[in-house]
Parts: structure tokens; C-alpha cells; sequence
């Protein structure tokens, strides 16, 4: 549920369970806050991410890209093992009921999304981090697939997305011997785009890349759903989509603005539509 909604100077701040949403412009800005636990996800935080996803989809509040990251020293630091709130029906439980609903509404997002890890991103906070299109991260930031310190496996979608990510070896070695993977090194296996070497610089740099993705063409929502798609189809099917999709993107008034300015040799004004 919705806590407050309050009225900033660039737009509005809705703060749910354990989540803030901040709509700056076109720019939705999701954090993460429970602070006082590096972030971890217990059930309120849950009921807050799944309310705030549906703030973003919700076409009136006029987002065309979506920033996560996390309050304080953390991005996310897995699940909350000190949660009263957790499941009874084991370590699972939650899994299909909550998570899954929640990531497949970030995959079908029609937005770009950046993230901003800004601290530790271990258990499931590694999957929300690496879910980004744009995966940015300060120096101090680390990866960490903890799960095996505890006697569980990886989930969140890490088994599907490391090995297609940074290659089958690499990921198979961060989830069994479950050790930190720095930012920088995380940026020379592929995980991370860019680097920034503190949590203000981190921030000044996903906002200046989710302002740009925000002002691009309607195509980009196309984009992600062309690169999803790769990871489950045949050459053939993907040369199908490929086909549908830009005959989609051909009708859109973004192209029309692209053919113009480039005949008229300036910068386009795309709208998102």
C-alpha cells in the first residue's frame, strides 16, 4: 500500500513498504529502504516493490525509464533471514507466489531499466541488480552469489541469467564457492557496463543515461523485447521477430520524427510514442 505521496520540486516521491518511488520527469527512481538491513527483502518490502512496479507501468504517471538502486550503504542484500514475516511453507515458499510475478513484470517492462548498485548486491539483490539493461555500479559495490553459505541454491533467475551473462565457468564459480566479485572485476567479466567511483558519482551517471534512455524512441521498449526473446528462440524465430517488431517500430511516430530530422539534419524530439 501507498504510505505518503508528496510533491517535489521535479515531480512526486511515493514511499510504499520498505520502498520510495520518485518520479523525476519521465524517470521513475525505485530504492530500495530498509537500510538497517543493507536492503535485504523481507515481506513488506515484497508488498512495497510490487505496488511501486505497478506505479511505473501505469502510463499516467508518464515514466519512460526506470532507475533501481538502494538507500544507504546497500543495493539489496538478498532475502531477509531475520524477517518475522517469512513464509512458513519453507525456503521456497515465496518464490512462485511473489518474486516470480515481480521479475517477470520487470522483464516485460516497456522501458529501459538502469541500475544503480550502490553497495552490497548478494542473493536475490544480485538478480534485481544484473536485471538492468544498464547495469551501473560505484567501486565500493560487490556481487555475491550467497546462497551456498547457506545451504540453498541460487534463485531469482541467476541460474538463467549468469551463464548467458559472463559465460557457463565464471558463473558456476560464483555460486558454488560464493565468493564476492568486486565491481571493477564485474565490469571486465561483462556483468557491469560502467563504473563510477562513488555513490554520488554512481547516481549523477545512471540518472544521465536513464534521462537519455527516457527522451529515446518508442523503439527501445522493442529493443528489450527483441534481446529477451534471443535467449529462447531459433535463429529463424528471432529473424520472424525481428521482422514483426520493426514493421511495429516503422508505424510509430518516433520513426517518423527520426526520418525527418535526419533529413533535416538535426537531433531528433522523440516522445515515446
Amino acid at each position: 500500500m501507498v504510505v505518503t505521496l508528496e510533491v517535489l520540486g521535479k515531480g512526486e516521491r511515493m514511499e510504499f513498504n520498505r520502498v520510495d518511488l520518485d518520479f523525476d520527469a519521465n524517470v521513475a527512481v525505485l530504492k530500495f529502504n530498509h537500510p538497517e538491513v543493507m536492503n535485504a527483502v523481507g515481506v513488506d518490502m515484497l508488498e512495497g516493490l510490487a505496488d511501486a512496479i505497478r506505479e511505473v507501468q501505469d502510463p499516467n504517471n508518464g515514466a519512460r525509464c526506470l532507475v533501481i538502486t538502494g538507500a544507504g550503504r546497500g543495493f539489496c542484500a538478498g532475502a531477509n533471514l531475520a524477517d518475522r514475516g517469512r513464509p512458513k511453507q519453507g525456503a521456497g515458499g515465496s518464490l512462485r507466489s511473489a518474486y516470480h510475478p515481480m521479475l517477470f513484470s520487470l522483464r516485460d517492462l516497456d522501458m529501459p531499466i538502469v541500475t544503480a548498485v550502490n553497495g552490497a548486491a548478494a542473493g536475490v539483490g544480485m538478480s534485481f541488480a544484473i536485471i538492468g539493461d544498464i547495469v551501473c555500479a560505484s567501486k565500493s559495490a560487490f556481487f555475491l552469489q550467497a546462497f551456498a553459505r547457506i545451504g540453498l541454491v541460487p534463485d531469482g533467475g541467476a541460474t538463467f541469467m549468469l551463464p548467458r551473462l559472463i559465460g557457463w565457468g565464471r558463473a558456476v564459480e560464483l555460486s558454488l564457492l560464493a565468493e564476492r566479485l568486486p565491481a571493477e572485476k564485474a565490469e571486465t567479466w561483462g556483468l557491469v557496463n560502467r563504473v563510477y567511483e562513488d555513490n554520488e558519482a554512481l547516481m549523477d551517471g545512471a540518472m544521465e543515461i536513464a534521462r537519455q534512455l527516457a527522451n529515446g524512441p518508442a523503439s527501445l521498449a522493442l529493443i528489450r523485447k527483441a534481446y529477451w526473446a534471443t535467449w529462447h528462440n531459433a535463429y529463424e524465430q528471432q529473424l520472424d521477430l525481428e521482422a514483426r517488431l520493426q514493421a511495429e517500430a516503422g508505424q510509430t511516430r518516433d520513426y517518423a520524427e527520426g526520418v525527418r530530422a535526419f533529413l533535416e539534419k538535426r537531433d531528433p524530439e522523440f516522445n515515446g510514442k
